[in-house]
């Protein structure tokens, strides 16, 4: 016992390696209560990671796959490895798999995983991969609901897909506004505030539509882009006419008439 103790004071088991201490990183990376502090760099493996400082030192994620680098059971993720296990059970009994409280314990594990990795991943503005994070643990909440064989699991899974639904919609509508497509950012946003009423007046556990955090930041942000997007020429003659007309100042407004008759003529 008390060479045992040795081995544990000593911080390492015989002939076990001595760790890496990360302090010079830690002490080169200062934590900020206030805002998300992640990083890409390329590991020693030549592929990207995600690097996170915590008030405790740092976490360290793959950018692809995994976010642990995992392949569990050889598959890319648990998600890819159920789905193949529920296609093989149907085929072989035509009964649905069943999923087993173990199984959604660790669905839920690998979901929250993919968590850390697209909230650090909409911070860098790296949408496509928050898109296929989010739509990877949406595919999670499918599965369980699907193959969960009591409500309480579903239930706990389900309540997430609201905001995991905005963060979605979020990443795709940055996409569009990359590419000055304001109309079609708020498309996305009405379509995503829509799904997320549709999800909340499913189940009687969910909160109102009118009480939900995630419609309130949908709507914010579809605003926000409202108001601070760029108008077009024909879009502030119009305004300009409009304002002529209520101010009486009829020629002005005439000449903005045809102002706005030249731009549509220029269109064909």
């Amino acid at each position: 016992m008390r060479s045992w103790m040795g081995w544990w004071c000593n911080g390492k088991k015989r002939g076990e390696q001595q760790m890496e201490d990360i302090s010079r990183i830690l002490n080169n990376w200062e934590f900020n209560a206030e805002d998300i502090c992640v990083r890409k760099i390329v590991g020693q493996d030549g592929r990207e990671k995600l690097q996170v400082r915590v008030d405790l030192g740092m976490l360290q994620m793959n950018l692809d796959g995994r976010p642990d680098g995992t392949r569990p059971h050889g598959k890319e993720s648990l998600l890819h490895h159920f789905r193949r296990k529920a296609r093989k059970h149907q085929a072989e009994t035509e009964d649905p798999l069943q999923l087993t409280e173990e199984d959604c314990d660790v669905l839920g594990q690998e979901s929250l995983q993919y968590y850390h990795r697209y909230v650090c991943l909409l911070r860098l503005g790296d949408y496509d991969r928050v898109i296929t994070d989010t739509l990877h643990n949406l595919a999670i909440f499918d599965l369980v609901t699907e193959s969960s064989t009591t409500d309480e699991e579903k239930m706990l899974f389900e309540q997430y897909r609201p905001y995991v639904t905005m963060i979605n919609t979020r990443a795709q509508g940055e996409l569009r506004l990359l590419e000055e497509d304001y109309d079609g950012a708020l498309k996305i946003i009405d379509e995503g505030i829509t799904n997320i009423e549709e999800m909340l007046d499913e189940y009687e556990e969910f909160e109102s539509p009118e009480d939900s955090e995630e419609i309130y930041a949908l709507q914010t942000w579809r605003e926000e882009i409202t108001r601070s997007r760029p108008i077009t020429l024909k879009q502030r003659l119009a305004q300009q006419l409009q304002e002529a007309i209520a101010e009486e100042k009829y020629e002005r407004a005439a000449t903005l008439r045809d102002r706005l008759e030249g731009l549509e003529k220029k269109r064909f």
